[in-house]
């Protein structure tokens, strides 16, 4: 059964893989077996996750892209095919919430709710349309799309964010009906995870009961906790799974 979750041979990209899930995804992945080139805007930050994913015996490259760049995503799957000679699994993770994203649809700027969508939901598209003909290439081509339980149920205060995840599960199934069957697409749809990203939620004491209370398992993921699903999409253990979203949300979309 453990060879079912075996990566070796396989060259995973990581977008938004500096920190958080991204990070914890590219570790994983990287324990698995697989090459993994973590990706983001920092080049500091994928260079010290590359390095440390090597210095821990896996195999690595961290590389610098803008998800909401057509021509920085073609750069970078350039250099991942130039590094490692192709693309088997595309980790679609950069996502962004930005302040001025919040609160009731009237308090939303035109330009956070721009910068949401095009990180979100056009970069994941760009990025999948870009390493189409590598996965098609791959005997084991998967696109796995982070969405988010904002993607599969309303979040209020959280407009753009919601529009944009809940439009990532849709491409996730539409591109599973193009490309089967020669690459799997599935999404993974995080509950609420102890990262930076929701840390002013964590420490607001009123905000992190309600979470918590919507929570049936009492507590938030850790990041380790999203890369365990992400590891099974991407394998053979998967092998008759796609368009197929799963919920990683500590029973959050059960009520």
């Amino acid at each position: 059964m453990s060879d079912l979750f075996d990566l070796s041979g396989r060259v995973a990209v990581v977008t938004g893989g500096s920190r958080g899930i991204g990070r914890a995804i590219a570790e994983e992945m990287a324990a698995a077996g697989a090459a993994v080139v973590p990706a983001s805007r920092s080049a500091d930050a994928v260079t010290q996750v590359a390095s440390d994913i090597r210095d821990a015996g896996g195999t690595a490259h961290g590389a610098t892209v803008d998800v909401a760049d057509p021509e920085s995503v073609d750069s970078l799957m350039d250099e991942v095919v130039d590094t490692f000679d192709g693309v088997d699994v595309v980790v679609n993770n950069a996502g962004v919430n930005p302040d001025d994203a919040l609160g009731r649809p009237e308090d939303v700027t035109q330009s956070g709710f721009e910068q949401t969508v095009a990180v979100n939901l056009e970069g994941a598209f760009t990025c999948a349309r870009t390493a189409a003909p590598y996965l098609q290439a791959s005997d084991h081509g998967s696109l796995i799309n982070v969405a988010s339980v904002g993607g599969l149920v309303g979040l209020p205060r959280q407009h753009p964010y919601v529009a944009s995840k809940h439009g990532v599960v849709g491409l996730t199934k539409s591109m599973a009906l193009d490309w089967a069957p020669d690459v799997r697409v599935n999404a993974v749809a995080p509950g609420y995870v102890a990262t930076d990203l929701i840390e002013d939620a964590l420490n607001t004491e009123s905000v992190r009961q309600s979470l918590l209370d919507q929570t049936p398992l009492n507590r938030f993921a850790e990041p380790s906790e999203i890369a365990g699903p992400a590891i099974f999409l991407a394998s053979d253990a998967a092998s008759f799974v796609t368009g197929s979203t799963l919920s990683v949300d500590g029973g959050w979309t059960c009520r």
